[in-house]
């Protein structure tokens, strides 16, 4: 089989028309406002709202500053438990120790590798204080039964729906549950703003903590109130989002085209098992992981990363290693029995997608590894 001349990687971060984008930062040339809430900052507060579907929201500049301010803003007691999901990027877990709060470690169900959320109420004690789920790869978790949860024993919830950008249950925005959620706008995600991070929520009151947070915990010129951060998103990050906004439907249509083509190829190959879209939601398709079964398909999910890479086709172990096993966190959590999230972790591998993936390198993905597993 031909090898591909060109890299396909992982993921091609989406770019507008540069004539558009060109527009857009005009407008700064005009105003010299750079960043600290801008125009161009409120149109894109402003847009995404309506496009969320969410009454209230708060831009960042990233979305990592974004979940620690966003925790600050719950005022969750110092030294509280957080109950999260092992089977998620590092800046899930450092937001919450970097607060003050402990990680309490959940095992995952296999359906969506969200929280398993029939083993929540057993980890809870005294000192638990949120739940932070993460809605995996997109897909939503369990939202009405963390709900359920959280108001039995009064805890918060702040959804990490970093990978959830635009989805929806049952024509409800996925950032109108919960407390708060946290959408990342990194350059890598379905939609961005070159960096960034937009929290959404229900009470209007938080919106003022947010605020302070955000920026230093400053009130006035000679004011400060609080202990805040820096996580302002400036005009150039907000030009970007406005521009990029009128082509997400676009582009989210065009990875559920190229995720229904992976499905139909991949389901004749034996040993590769992958998420199905979940009824009544509405997807983004910002990812497609498949999980290899080594003892069926033939090859462990290492040796096909390896050989893939033979191909110049480069894919992600998404998420290896878990949290538990980073050397910052393994110490501490080494005797914690995750057996669903291991499992999942040592087989999963996100495959190339992004708008502009022709369907041709699809297909020729999926004979590759069929070839592989031979």
């Amino acid at each position: 089989m031909k090898h591909l001349e060109k890299a396909i990687m992982v993921t091609k971060s989406f770019l507008p028309p540069f004539e558009e984008y060109s527009k857009e930062i005009e407008r700064i040339w005009e105003t010299h406002w750079l960043t600290n809430m801008g125009p161009l900052h409120e149109e894109l507060k402003n847009k995404l709202n309506e496009y969320l579907k969410t009454s209230n929201s708060t831009l960042c500049n990233n979305g990592h500053l974004a979940l620690e301010i966003g925790l600050r803003a719950l005022e969750l007691s110092n030294g509280g438990e957080v109950i999260t999901t092992p089977f998620t990027f590092a800046s899930t877990t450092h937001a919450i120790v970097n607060s003050g709060l402990k990680p309490v470690f959940c095992d995952i169900e296999m359906k969506t590798y969200n929280l398993d959320v029939e083993k929540i109420e057993g980890l809870i004690t005294e000192k638990t204080v949120a739940i932070m789920p993460v809605h995996v790869f997109g897909n939503p978790c369990d939202v009405k039964k963390i709900e359920e949860i959280a108001q039995k024993y009064n805890l918060k919830v702040f959804y990490d729906a970093a990978h959830a950008f635009g989805v929806e249950i049952n024509e409800k925005g996925i950032g109108a549950f919960g407390d708060l959620s946290m959408f990342s706008l990194h350059a890598t995600k379905v939609f961005n703003s070159i960096e960034g991070g937009v929290l959404t929520y229900n009470n209007p009151t938080l919106q003022k903590k947010l605020r302070l947070f955000k920026n230093f915990g400053i009130t006035g010129p000679e004011t400060v109130e609080a202990v805040g951060l820096n996580s302002k998103m400036n005009e150039f990050q907000a030009a970007m989002g406005i521009v990029n906004l009128r082509y997400i439907d676009e582009q989210i249509e065009k990875r559920k085209i190229i995720t229904q083509r992976y499905r139909e190829n991949l389901k004749r190959i034996e040993g590769i098992t992958f998420i199905d879209d979940l009824e009544n939601v509405k997807h983004n398709y910002s990812y497609f992981p498949i999980v290899i079964e080594e003892k069926i398909f033939g090859k462990t999910r290492d040796e096909l990363f390896e050989e893939l890479k033979e191909y110049n086709i480069f894919t992600r172990k998404y998420f290896y290693p878990l949290i538990t096993d980073f050397d910052c966190y393994k110490e501490e959590y080494k005797n914690i029995e995750l057996l669903n999230a291991k499992y999942i972790s040592a087989r999963v591998l996100t495959l190339p997608i992004y708008g502009e993936l022709d369907l041709e390198i699809v297909e020729y993905i999926c004979e590759v590894i069929k070839k592989i597993g031979a």
